[in-house]
């Protein structure tokens, strides 16, 4: 919101410089982006006055022109504007004087004619083309009134100004208007707030009797009025206003759009002006619009509406989108002579709906879409037809044509002074907080230390007491709020949780390990979506998505993973190691928040160890992944099995889930091939574990033993088995033969190729026997290790010779 000052002293009188008072507001919440002072690098700038134009001899485009700057003789300036003309004011700047952009005025010859200065347009002296009026984008800036010559031209255009632009944030509405900003330095300074007037000369004729107004569903419109302003006169607004709508950002088209671009400015009420004579009926219905039905909008495009669109009809055809734009054959033109001022209050999320639907984003759907205050909707109506009177010679009807009800100006919150000095730590009194409220323009009823505060409508932000006390923290001055030390008699030590440290340790595995983290998006294509799960759910997908790319919500970290690593080997990045630590979501039905599911998924493709000096290269493979995943299931004291399993998108023959208790909670996988060429990646190893599950196991405490005083036994056997026997397989047909002397058996060579029987393998083990409590003989290790063979062999393996 640009908030000039000299518009604002109109309602406010504020003596403080505008530094100062940007200052305030920021330090009271309202953060000022930046001041704009318009005339800070201009000098010699007046009002000129045409009094002779001549063709250049020697230029077909250029003018000798004889200026009136307010000294004795005309001056001479050479002119190439095609608008420039005798009888003009004019802005001219004097020769020595400067321009925006350190632009200096010398005397010089153009074609040899002598030129004292420039004739300026809105764009030299600081205005964007795009809130100049269309009639002066091509050439110089003329006056639409009589003006005096070498007057200052700067005062003449309201540009002795500063504007400081408000970067609101979206509870702050109230102040999206020029009295919002007046009563927020009322609220600061204590100065009272000056209302526009809003008084109009009615005629006799009944308003009532040209018009009617129906609202069919007060759910979409709440309340809908209108005012009849008869022969108005189409013309350029005065030079004040223009200005004013300038430095706000808003192009001035004619006096009658231009004041409802203004009251809307001024009072934060979006208008809406209508042709009466084309409207087409002498009746306004608001209603929602039908599924399908189109209008053409004022930029000439024609719109397909929705049931959830609100329009405003003649009682047949959609004269306008409700907050949003009106209909092309309704507008104001040159020719208009009666108008229909337009207020009204429309339901927010339908305006936000059909302007983002439409991609019509305006001043006014931007006002409706974060509620507008019912106090002002009949005061704007009557500024405007108070302004059409002044400025366009227009005749005011009598009465004000409305339907439906105008909602509560105000609310009431109860409040107590103790309740405030509490939460914020001041000692205020209870005289203090009723200033503060009286300031804020609230009004209140004091009994002892209790309140009865009564917010106005422009203050939605406030609907509860501790909006109240923040407002009074606020106007009291933030950096009031005393100094104190925390109380440490009662402070315990904080700490992390279980998950927490467990979370930690598996990061620090991970990162030790070399893999780095990574944040990747929560939306995926719809299409992604299930890629790479370990169990079946409905997907989460978004009502309203950005992009096809992010429409649903993730069941899988294992998409963007690939994404991320696609992308790092594309710019010369061959060697990733990646992990994410991330949510998956589960749809649980329509109007039901999803089950969301905390995974740890991991990928690595290339070389693990690059080859250094003195150093072997080791590239990624499935048994270091595999490692990677045992040394966090060792960390978290847990028991994780593999089982090889087969699933699309995965190699084949390197996958598999990983378990725990038997329960599926993960899984270790090589990429499909075809998947590596679509990503131009090398082999590519990723895994995913469900966390959530791994952190919900309950873990003991950690038992200490003794270092084994007696010695122990290893002997390593050669197997021959199927190629399709896992190993897995081998190892818990020992652990469960090998009695209570088995301590420890681990494969330690796999060999398939020369001098095996196809469709054999030789798995070789060692297994390590103990006796914690004596000395390991000859005997009991042979009876065991024959024992263990002897499953083996039953089992369908053969002892390798």
């Amino acid at each position: 919101m640009l908030v000039s000052k000299e518009w604002l002293n109109e309602y406010i009188n504020t003596d403080v410089e505008v530094e100062a008072l940007a200052e305030k507001i920021t330090r009271s919440g309202i953060e000022v982006d930046s001041i704009q002072t318009y005339g800070d690098e201009i000098k010699k700038l007046v009002v000129g006055h045409v009094v002779s134009k001549e063709k250049h001899p020697e230029a077909d485009k250029l003018n000798i022109c004889k200026v009136d700057v307010g000294e004795e003789d005309p001056v001479q300036i050479v002119c190439g504007a095609p608008n420039v003309d005798v009888g003009q004011y004019v802005i001219v700047v004097r020769v020595g004087g400067r321009l925006p952009g350190g632009v200096k005025i010398k005397r010089a010859k153009l074609r040899g004619e002598v030129s004292e200065g420039m004739i300026c347009s809105l764009q030299e002296i600081g205005f964007d083309a795009n809130v100049m009026p269309k009639k002066f984008a091509d050439g110089i800036y003329v006056f639409s009134n009589e003006q005096v010559p070498g007057s200052d031209a700067l005062e003449a255009l309201l540009l002795n100004d500063q504007v400081m632009d408000f970067d609101l944030t979206p509870n702050r509405a109230d102040c999206l208007s020029m009295l919002g900003a007046a009563h927020e330095v009322s609220a600061l300074y204590g100065n009272e707030v000056q209302y526009p007037n809003t008084e109009v000369q009615e005629s006799t004729e009944q308003a009532s009797k040209a018009l009617s107004v129906t609202v069919q569903d007060e759910e979409a419109v709440p309340f809908y009025a209108s005012r009849i302003v008869k022969n108005v006169t189409i013309g350029p607004s005065p030079e004040w206003m223009q200005s004013r709508l300038m430095k706000a950002g808003i192009r001035p088209i004619n006096n009658v759009v231009d004041i409802s671009n203004y009251v809307l400015l001024e009072y934060g009420q979006p208008l809406h002006m209508f042709d009466q004579d084309h409207i087409g009926s002498e009746q306004i219905v608001a209603r929602y619009a039908n599924e399908g039905e189109t209008m053409t909008t004022l930029d000439d495009v024609e719109r397909t509406l929705t049931e959830s669109d609100i329009v405003i009809t003649n009682g047949k055809e959609a004269i306008a989108i409700a907050g949003v734009m009106g209909g092309d054959f309704s507008e104001v033109t040159e020719q208009t002579q009666n108008v229909v001022i337009e207020s009204a209050m429309f339901n927010e999320t339908n305006v936000r709906q059909t302007s983002r639907r439409l991609g019509l984003r305006s001043e006014a759907s931007s006002r409706f879409e974060k509620g507008i205050a019912s106090e002002r909707v009949i005061d704007a109506l009557n500024r405007a037809a108070s302004l059409l009177q002044e400025i366009a010679g227009g005749t005011v009807l009598s009465d004000i044509v409305s339907d439906g009800k105008l909602p509560e100006t105000s609310r009431v919150i109860q409040i107590t002074t103790t309740n405030v000095n509490q939460l914020i730590g001041f000692e205020l009194t209870t005289e203090e907080i009723n200033t503060i409220f009286e300031r804020l323009g609230f009004g209140t009823k004091v009994n002892g230390e209790a309140f009865e505060v009564e917010v106005p409508s422009r203050r939605n932000d406030i609907s509860i007491k501790s909006d109240l006390i923040e407002e009074i923290a606020r106007i009291y001055g933030y950096d009031q709020l005393p100094s104190t030390l925390p109380n440490f008699e009662s402070a315990t030590a904080g700490h992390l949780t279980e998950n927490q440290l467990k979370t930690r340790k598996v990061k620090e595995i991970l990162e030790g390990a070399g893999l780095n983290q990574a944040i990747t998006y929560s939306l995926v294509h719809k299409e992604v979506a299930k890629k790479y799960t370990i169990e079946q759910n409905d997907v989460v997908e978004l009502m309203m998505p950005m992009s096809e790319d992010q429409a649903v919500l993730r069941q899988s970290l294992l998409p963007r993973l690939i994404d991320a690593t696609r992308y790092n080997v594309a710019r010369k990045n061959k060697n990733v190691a990646l992990y994410e630590l991330g949510r998956v979501f589960y749809s649980n039905g329509q109007d039901q928040l999803p089950t969301e599911v905390e995974f740890l998924s991991g990928i690595l493709t290339g070389q693990y160890a690059a080859n250094k000096w003195q150093q072997k290269e080791e590239p990624v493979d499935f048994f270091l992944v595999k490692g990677i995943v045992e040394r966090i299931a060792e960390q978290l004291n847990l028991t994780l099995t593999f089982e090889a399993t087969q699933l699309d998108l995965l190699h084949p023959g390197r996958t598999a889930y990983v378990k725990l208790n038997d329960n599926v909670v993960g899984l270790i996988a090589e990429l499909h091939p075809t998947v590596e060429k679509e990503n131009d990646l090398d082999r590519t190893y990723v895994f995913e574990l469900n966390f959530t599950k791994l952190l919900e196991q309950q873990v003991g405490k950690i038992e200490y033993q003794p270092i084994p005083k007696f010695p122990g036994v290893s002997r390593d056997i050669a197997l021959v088995v199927g190629t399709d026997v896992s190993a897995a397989s081998l190892i818990n047909t020992i652990d469960a033969n090998g009695d209570e002397i088995l301590n420890h058996a681990e494969v330690f060579d796999v060999y398939e190729g020369e001098h095996m029987e196809e469709g054999k393998k030789s798995v070789a083990i060692r297994i390590d026997y103990l006796d914690i409590n004596d000395t390991l003989t000859e005997e009991k290790v042979t009876t065991v290790h024959n024992q263990i063979l002897a499953a083996l062999e039953q089992n369908g393996a053969t002892l390798r010779a």
